[in-house]
């Protein structure tokens, strides 16, 4: 990857949309995933295989990669990721034929036990063996650490705390590593100074952002982060999302803002803005809910009422 070049990670097929309130058909999340591929996304997160009964909303991952169309108009193939919690997780993600699966941990022992009843320490340990089967199944791995940047029960969470999970989680075999700012408490020197870090243990371009915009700090987070040499940020369409473990917490960062702000320092995401801008108020229509993304309204009013003055 060049330095002018930034990935863009869209998890509004799961982390977007897994908060919803109303059941989501499985249609709308194919469509949705669909769009985002021929739009130029080269890595969707699209699915999670974690038990119905936790995640009721993210049931249908089967059905859901099932009906992906991979091939962009590039010609290249979509990365497709799903999240898995386990072995079991994992072995659904293999028959339905994922590219990536993600696996996660929190830098917060409080959130940890409130997210999935158990220490840091034993989550990691809980995923040695899937990191093991998925990387014997020639499937990249992406670690996600929750809760970088503060936590809803514990607070505010020490650098030292996060390189302490990033190094646990490098131990495993992990392609890459999300640091996320999951309550959105982040603000810009912070972000920067804990990248940077980061980059003590770890190479950037194996790092990405993952930032909610609960404070609106979301996109001065993502400058923080390229400033500091990051290149690789996740966000959702239209700010789909939320962390039904943290209350409070909105969406993730809306991917039509953070493409403002990445176009807007020259640099290459591969992405079709006016493509992203209809895909954000088509979803926004289904789900019937006010876009969240700044950018995303302002560019869509542009683009079919003219320009004002």
């Amino acid at each position: 990857m060049q330095p002018t070049d930034v990935k863009i990670v869209e998890v509004s097929p799961r982390d977007g949309l897994q908060n919803e309130k109303q059941l989501i058909s499985t249609d709308l999340k194919i469509e949705l995933s669909n769009r985002l591929i021929q739009a130029g996304f080269q890595n969707v997160e699209a699915a999670s295989f974690v038990s119905p009964k936790w995640v009721p909303q993210m049931a249908d991952g089967s059905a859901v990669i099932a009906g992906l169309h991979r091939k962009q108009p590039s010609g290249r193939r979509a990365l497709i990721s799903a999240l898995v919690p386990n072995l079991k997780g994992l072995e659904s993600a293999l028959a339905a034929g994922v590219d990536e699966v993600v696996i996660f941990g929190a830098a917060s022992e409080a959130f940890s036990q409130k997210n999935i009843n158990c220490s840091v320490q034993e989550s990691i340990d809980r995923f040695k063996p899937v990191a093991e089967l998925a990387k014997a199944n020639a499937l990249r791995v992406r670690a996600s650490i929750s809760c970088c940047l503060g936590c809803p029960y514990q607070g505010d969470v020490s650098s030292s705390e996060v390189l302490k999970v990033v190094e646990q989680m490098l131990a495993l075999g992990v392609d890459e590593i999300d640091i996320a700012d999951t309550i959105g408490v982040g603000t810009a020197n912070k972000v920067k100074a804990l990248m940077l870090d980061v980059a003590s243990v770890l190479d950037l371009n194996r790092v990405a952002g993952h930032f909610h915009d609960t404070y609106g700090q979301a996109v001065a987070n993502v400058l923080a982060s390229v400033e500091a040499g990051v290149r690789i940020f996740h966000s959702s369409v239209a700010g789909l999302g939320g962390c039904p473990y943290a209350k409070g917490a909105t969406g993730n960062v809306a991917t039509e803002d953070i493409l403002y702000l990445l176009e807007g320092l020259g640099l290459n995401t591969g992405i079709d803005m006016d493509e992203v801008v209809a895909i954000g108020n088509w979803i926004s229509l289904s789900l019937g809910r006010p876009n969240a993304s700044r950018a995303g309204s302002a560019l869509f009013v542009r683009q079919n009422r003219g320009e004002c003055t």
